[in-house]
C-alpha cells in the first residue's frame, strides 16, 4: 500500500525553490489537485511576491463549518482580504519579508502546501469540539448536525458528532464494473483489519447502493454504482495534539487513497495480462507446424519433403 501525501507537492517545490533563491522568474501557472481543487500560482506585481489562490466547489459549505476561522488561525497576515477573481482563497507570500531562519521557512512551506487539507479540516474540528462538550458537565449538550461537504460531483463527506463518537461517512461512485470489484475487495480489507490485528483502529462499515441509516432522511438516490463507507471515531482517535491532526489528515484522503489503489491494481493486472499473452505467443510460435514447400537439390531437381 502507498500512503499519499497530505500536501501539494508542486506548491511545496515552488516555495522551496523561491525561498532558496534558485529561481526568481515571473510565474503564472495553474495546478490541479485531487477532488477538483484548482490552484493558481503567480507573481502579478513583483517577482518576490507570490500569490497562491485556491478554488473548490465546496468552499461555501466549508466556510459555514468554520473554515474561515481556521484559515485566519493558520495563515494570519498571509491571507488576502480579497481573493483573486474566480478563486475562493488567496495567500500572498512576500519572499522579502519571510523569516530568515530555516525552521520558520520550512514551517511556512508546509502550511501553504496544506491549504486544501486545512480547509477541509473545518467540519472535523467542529465535530470533535461538539463531542468534547458532551463530556463537559459544565456545558450544555450541543445541537449536533449532520455536516455535508459536497466536494466532488455526486460524492460527499458527511460528519456528525454524538455523545461517545464522531461518525464520518463517504459516498463514492465507481465508474465501471471492474472498479466495483476492486473497490469491494479493498473496502472489505478495511472492515477486516480491525478484527484481525488493528484493534485500536476505527470501526469501518460499508454498504452498496442503499445509503446507511444516518443518511436515510436525505432521500439520496439508490444507484448500483454508489457505495457508502462509514468510519466510527472514538475519543482516543481524536485526542488533542498530533493524534487529532493526523486523524484529520488521514481520513480526508481516504477516497483518493481508495481510488488511487484501484487504478494501481488495474494497471498491475493489465501488465501481468500483457506479459502472459507474450508468453503464450512464444509457445504458439514454437508449436507452429512447418509449411510444406518444394525444395531443390544441388542439381536443380525439385522434391517435396513429407
Amino acid at each position: 500500500m502507498i500512503l499519499l501525501d497530505y500536501n501539494n507537492a508542486i506548491i511545496q517545490d515552488i516555495l522551496q525553490t523561491r525561498l532558496s533563491g534558485e529561481k526568481n522568474d515571473a510565474l503564472d501557472m495553474t495546478v490541479v489537485d485531487f477532488d477538483g481543487v484548482v490552484y493558481e500560482i503567480k507573481t502579478p506585481n513583483k517577482r518576490t511576491e507570490l500569490y497562491i489562490s485556491l478554488r473548490w466547489m465546496c468552499y461555501d459549505e466549508l466556510v459555514s463549518f468554520g473554515a474561515q476561522a481556521i484559515l485566519q488561525r493558520v495563515y494570519g497576515n498571509y491571507l488576502a482580504a480579497t481573493p483573486e477573481p474566480n478563486f475562493n482563497v488567496t495567500l500572498v507570500i512576500d519572499l522579502e519579508t519571510v523569516p530568515a531562519d530555516e525552521e520558520s521557512r520550512t514551517d511556512l512551506v508546509q502550511k501553504v502546501s496544506l491549504l486544501k487539507r486545512n480547509l477541509l479540516a473545518a467540519p472535523f474540528e467542529k465535530a470533535f469540539a461538539e463531542q468534547e462538550q458532551y463530556d463537559d458537565a459544565e456545558k450544555p449538550n450541543p445541537t449536533s448536525e449532520l455536516m455535508a461537504v459536497h466536494y466532488r460531483e455526486e460524492e460527499a463527506i458527511y460528519v456528525q458528532s454524538s455523545a461517545d463518537r464522531v461518525t464520518v461517512l463517504f459516498s463514492t461512485k465507481f465508474k465501471d464494473e471492474t472498479d466495483k470489484i476492486f473497490g469491494k475487495v479493498f473496502l472489505q480489507e478495511f472492515v477486516d483489519a480491525r478484527r484481525r490485528r488493528a484493534f485500536a483502529a476505527p470501526q469501518v462499515l460499508y454498504t452498496t447502493r442503499e445509503p446507511p441509516r444516518e443518511l436515510a432522511h436525505l432521500n439520496l438516490r439508490d444507484s448500483d454504482d454508489m457505495s457508502y463507507v462509514t468510519f466510527v471515531l472514538f475519543p482516543q482517535h481524536f485526542e488533542r495534539g498530533d493524534t487529532r491532526e493526523e486523524t484529520i489528515s488521514r481520513i480526508q484522503i481516504f477516497r483518493d487513497y481508495l481510488h488511487y489503489h484501484i487504478k494501481c491494481s488495474k494497471a498491475y493486472m493489465h501488465t501481468r495480462m500483457r506479459a502472459r499473452v507474450r508468453d503464450f505467443m512464444k509457445v504458439l510460435n514454437r508449436a507452429k507446424p512447418e509449411v510444406i514447400t518444394e525444395k531443390k537439390t544441388i542439381t536443380g531437381k525439385t522434391f517435396v519433403r513429407t
